[in-house]
């Protein structure tokens, strides 16, 4: 709401990094808006005329996340374009990670919104999963302009295949590795940034650039 962005920009961002360290640490369930006021030094009435309620601010937690990870691809510059589609994809699960292992709150948030008990409706989680495919329907005509990925590949299967395998990787890379996402709070070395994750990464490149690319490619 208005009143919280009427704030100084110190008070918001306490607020926030408060609001983040809470819904980091516990479920949404179990996040507690009690904790946050007092750490927070604030009256409860106070926050319930900045946010609605939990689920207000929590929404706006993960719009935050979406906007800092957008800056933080685009102050890593990726290869260029002629490099080609592969290196690419190696360059955005690079970032990816490295994005988790600088801001492990953000990335522990965002997988509770997507596997945890987040109050996501099922249409909003459907937008969040398929919000890369038209990113990755470009990135397959250029590998197929440059001669990298086979010409008679459906652009829109490679696609989905490509958005699918974003989608879910972080989820299976947590099961594979048998790590808590609460783990990554606390450990010194994030676990996704391991040599096996790093090997699964280009086992998963590997098989598609088999099906998908030209021969001489791999």
């Amino acid at each position: 709401q208005q009143t919280f962005f009427n704030l100084p920009a110190e008070k918001q961002a306490a607020i926030l990094a408060l609001a983040i360290e809470e819904f980091a640490e516990h479920t949404y369930k179990t996040a507690s808006i009690s904790r946050i006021v007092a750490r927070a030094g604030i009256a409860k009435g106070s926050f319930y005329q900045y946010f609605a309620d939990k689920k207000d601010l929590y929404l706006y937690l993960l719009e935050m996340i979406t906007q800092e990870k957008t800056q933080f691809f685009q102050q890593n510059a990726p290869p260029t374009a002629e490099t080609g589609i592969f290196a690419y994809i190696r360059w955005l699960l690079d970032v990816g990670v490295r994005f988790e292992f600088t801001n492990p709150q953000l990335a522990q948030i965002g997988y509770r919104a997507m596997y945890g008990d987040a109050p996501l409706p099922l249409e909003t989680k459907a937008v969040l999963q398929q919000g890369m495919l038209p990113y990755f329907r470009q990135l397959v005509e250029q590998g197929q302009e440059q001669g990298v990925l086979a010409a008679n590949i459906d652009p829109d299967v490679a696609a989905f295949m490509f958005n699918a395998v974003f989608s879910n990787l972080g989820d299976y890379l947590l099961r594979r590795l048998a790590v808590a996402p609460e783990a990554l709070l606390h450990e010194e070395k994030n676990r996704l940034a391991a040599p096996e994750a790093q090997l699964i990464f280009e086992q998963i490149l590997s098989i598609l650039e088999s099906g998908m690319g030209t021969k001489g490619t791999i």
